[in-house]
């Protein structure tokens, strides 16, 4: 099923079902504090064994996890599974799609450059490399993903979109995932810009998949695809394959130090990258908290 064909349930607010305005703000606010406080509390235990960026991937997944799970019961009495992560063959599909595709984007925007002569690598001395350093990189990306992908299109964004409404719970979510950017290495608007047009096109994903397999797909895929081929990644540098990307153009296109989510060609890949997806052979799940009056059976399969 296409986008175009898909008869966007979560597009529109059910009053009939979601708690009221004030009280979605309250479980909003107690989610955010939960996220908060879980970052706050974690992130001393694993600092003094751990680098800079260890910390914030495991103190982010534990705090999205622990958010997630006690509203999830408090409030839905579900599962932390019912958030988005229940598996199926769609599931797997939507997982792979995702990967597959944003993958594809991010080697497009660095290999072609790199014939055109815009670009090139030389070898890097910064970190070893091996298949070692690219299992245990990818190992720590994915989990980097879960995390932020259960914060920021988990409870609270479904149970925004439940209430408000696509439109407006995807602009103000996109937002603040840029804004959870704007302390990174080397960040500049463009890079601020681009990470706020992401976390909109994610959002968008979770709604047309009806899970997070999909956005966690496209997240873990561009991810780990930029590292291996030399090039930053959100301002850190991770030279998984002991190769270095070299630009020969400008910052405003390649991102810089940043990354290329800090330049143009970001979003020339997800623009593509949205293209793709909408031929893309998704298949709407539903996603509990959308639809909290459908017994689980009339999920489609």
């Amino acid at each position: 099923m296409t986008p175009g064909d898909q008869p966007a349930p979560a597009g529109t607010p059910d009053p009939g079902t979601a708690p009221s305005t004030a009280g979605v703000i309250i479980r909003i606010f107690i989610y955010a504090f939960f996220c908060w406080f879980g970052m706050l509390l974690l992130a001393p235990l694993f600092y003094a064994a751990a680098d800079t960026l260890i910390t914030f991937v495991a103190a982010t997944f534990g705090a999205a996890a622990i958010a997630n799970t006690v509203c999830m019961r408090i409030y839905e009495r579900r599962s932390l599974a019912e958030v988005g992560f229940g598996w199926s063959g769609a599931s797997a599909r939507h997982l792979l799609i995702g990967a597959a595709a944003s993958a594809a984007a991010a080697a497009l925007i660095v290999l072609l450059p790199a014939l055109l002569g815009l670009a090139t690598w030389t070898r890097s001395a910064e970190q070893p490399s091996g298949w070692g350093t690219v299992a245990y990189t990818f190992v720590l990306l994915l989990f980097g993903v879960v995390a932020e992908e259960l914060m920021f299109r988990g409870y609270g964004f479904q149970l925004m979109v439940r209430r408000f409404g696509a439109f407006a719970t995807l602009l103000p979510m996109g937002v603040l995932f840029a804004a959870a950017h704007s302390s990174n290495m080397n960040v500049s608007w463009i890079a601020l810009v681009n990470t706020f047009l992401w976390g909109v096109a994610l959002g968008w994903c979770v709604l047309l998949s009806g899970d997070l397999w999909l956005a966690v797909g496209i997240h873990a895929g561009w991810n780990m695809a930029l590292p291996l081929l030399g090039a930053n990644l959100s301002g850190f540098s991770m030279r998984v394959t002991g190769i270095e990307l070299q630009w020969k153009v400008s910052p405003l296109w390649s991102g810089g130090s940043y990354g290329p989510e800090g330049g143009l060609l970001s979003l020339v890949a997800l623009l593509l990258l949205l293209a793709g997806l909408y031929k893309a052979p998704i298949t709407p799940q539903r996603l509990a908290l959308l639809a909290p009056e459908l017994p689980p059976e009339r999920s489609p399969s």
